[in-house]
């Protein structure tokens, strides 16, 4: 197995080769076909997400290194531990990551993705910058059906996170407009699944050029930079007051954007994890009725009902370039300085 790994947070990643592993007990191993190169992992590279106010959230203590990381993950299924279920050999699925420990109060309501003892793919176990994974029970795959195993597995994180984050604002976004910030994997994404869930006028606000036009070309009915001056201007003529958006990006300036562009009874959903700290004016919370919540992922069931959007045809596809896997060091490099639009997925 080769795997391309953390060996020093912020360091170039390293070639480590070693046996396979062959799965024991209910895992699945699976031959990977390509794993997306996401945003999350920047972070869990350098070891820390920005909290602001020069606050670091040390993720240096949940890793024995090396480290492979890699949570969106599509391949086959090539063996199974002797109590295993829910898969068989040959099977050509996409890996939910985030999953819990099966035993507290959020794994048992469906909710694995919150749980406080995580096994999360690429980020708590090794994950799929590397020719094969480990999965812990079959209930974690998903059939692809005809879906390119490259796309199938940006549906693992940037799909998901963004449908999950969607449902929350469907209510406020049908037959209006929804404000979705960020153009980068996770947003455009965005824009692909929003146009199958809702009636809805999409607005991306994003400061590059290419990205917004690449939002455009994915179906946005307007762009807008948040560089200009008169950009809150443009969005309140175009919304008449933002009901719903979804910022991808998770900084203090684009949280700070988003709630200033609410409309009375408006919600925010902060997704994205870029990090800071932001001032939010108190008395706007109840005057206007305003909302701001934070969105992770998605749940097992959530998943599956992406997965059926997908094989249904009913979502068009994020643009998705492949490189090699040797690769993985300087793809993560490029997502570092922005130089990626829409996702890059490894393929061994």
């Amino acid at each position: 197995m080769k795997s391309y790994c953390i060996t020093e947070y912020g360091g170039p990643l390293e070639l480590v080769e070693g046996e396979t592993p062959k799965p024991e007990g209910d895992e699945a191993l699976v031959e990977i076909l390509g794993c997306g190169v996401c945003h999350s992992d920047v972070h869990i590279w350098e070891g820390y997400f920005d909290l602001g106010g020069e606050r670091k959230a040390d993720l240096a203590g949940i890793h024995q290194l090396p480290f492979t990381l890699g949570h969106e993950i599509a391949g086959k299924v090539v063996a199974l531990g002797n109590s295993a279920s829910g898969a068989s050999i040959g099977d050509t699925v996409v890996v939910y990551p985030w999953i819990g420990c099966g035993e507290c109060v959020h794994c048992q309501s469906n909710q694995e993705q919150l749980c406080g003892r995580p096994r999360n793919l690429g980020i708590n176990l090794a994950g799929g910058y590397s020719t094969h994974v480990v999965v812990p029970h079959g209930r974690y795959l998903f059939a692809i059906g005809d879906t390119l195993p490259e796309l199938a597995a940006t549906y693992a994180c940037s799909g998901l996170t963004a449908y999950g984050a969607l449902k929350k604002l469907k209510s406020k976004a049908e037959g209006k407009s929804l404000v979705i910030i960020g153009a980068g994997g996770v947003g455009l994404a965005g824009v692909m699944i929003a146009q199958a869930m809702m009636e809805t006028e999409i607005v991306v606000v994003d400061i590059d050029a290419d990205k917004r036009q690449a939002a455009i070309e994915a179906g946005a009915r307007h762009a807008v930079d948040p560089a200009d001056a008169n950009a809150r201007k443009q969005l309140y003529k175009l919304t008449g007051g933002a009901m719903a958006v979804a910022d991808f990006v998770g900084s203090d300036k684009t949280v700070a954007f988003g709630f200033g562009v609410l409309a009375t009874g408006g919600e925010l959903v902060v997704v994205g994890l870029f990090g800071g700290a932001v001032d939010l004016s108190v008395p706007m919370f109840p005057l206007k009725s305003l909302t701001v919540m934070g969105s992770y992922v998605g749940s097992p069931e959530e998943m599956g009902e992406l997965m059926a959007m997908v094989m249904e045809g009913e979502i068009k596809p994020l643009p998705v370039a492949t490189r090699s896997l040797e690769q993985a060091d300087a793809t993560l490099r490029d997502l570092v300085e922005g130089n990626i639009v829409g996702r890059v997925v490894l393929t061994p």
